[in-house]
């Protein structure tokens, strides 16, 4: 992170500064919220994103109840140093709605963040073998183990597929589809390799 001078800063009358959230990995606005000096300090010290509730007069730590934290990477301000571009990493949907940001209005997000918190507990997992952890256990069978479980989903994918398709039970295709996602991040975690290098490899196809 660049260092970053609160007293820079030109807040308002009642002390306030507008600060614009940006997701650091994907550029998306998330939301928009304000800070005074006050949160602006703990935002830096705590690596966390504060902001200043005007409604209920207090600080307001993003994510404090709801888990969907806000954890910073940068700060920039702007031109006339009165406004803040927040560059941060959301641990979840940032909108109370459930939406990943406050201005997604369009109704058509397919919640990909959700896969975000699936991988971490796969990661986890792969990392701390807990017993009993039957991802732990595909990791330690090795990459025969996990990329033996995702070719028997890939399959299980295609006849839930061809079934869907002649008006079976609309379920099964999500579920097999699950299973395939799954044992997928497994395999990815067995072989150390983040998701991130996945959805690069996409960005650089499109």
């Amino acid at each position: 992170m660049t260092v970053f001078d609160p007293s820079a800063v030109s807040f308002d009358e009642e002390g306030l500064v507008p600060a614009i959230v940006q997701d650091d990995r994907t550029g998306t606005v998330l939301m928009l919220g304000y800070m005074n000096e006050e949160s602006l300090r703990h935002t830096l010290r705590d690596s966390l994103v504060t902001f200043w509730s005007r409604s209920r007069r207090e600080l307001w730590q993003k994510g404090s109840t709801s888990g969907n934290l806000l954890r910073l990477v940068d700060i920039s301000i702007d031109c006339d140093d009165d406004a803040l571009l927040v560059r941060a990493t959301p641990s979840g949907p940032t909108c109370h709605t459930g939406a990943p940001s406050c201005f997604d209005t369009s109704g058509d997000s397919v919640g990909f963040d959700r896969l975000e918190r699936l991988w971490k507990v796969i990661a986890d997992r792969a990392a701390t073998r807990p017993e009993g952890s039957y991802t732990a256990q595909l990791v330690a069978g090795g990459v025969n183990a996990a990329g033996r479980k995702l070719t028997e989903e890939a399959t299980e994918v295609l006849l839930a597929a061809k079934d869907h398709a002649a008006g079976s039970d609309q379920g099964e295709l999500a579920e097999e589809a699950a299973d395939l996602l799954y044992h997928l991040l497994v395999l990815l975690a067995e072989r150390e390799e983040s998701p991130r290098g996945v959805l690069d490899a996409l960005d650089r196809r499109s």
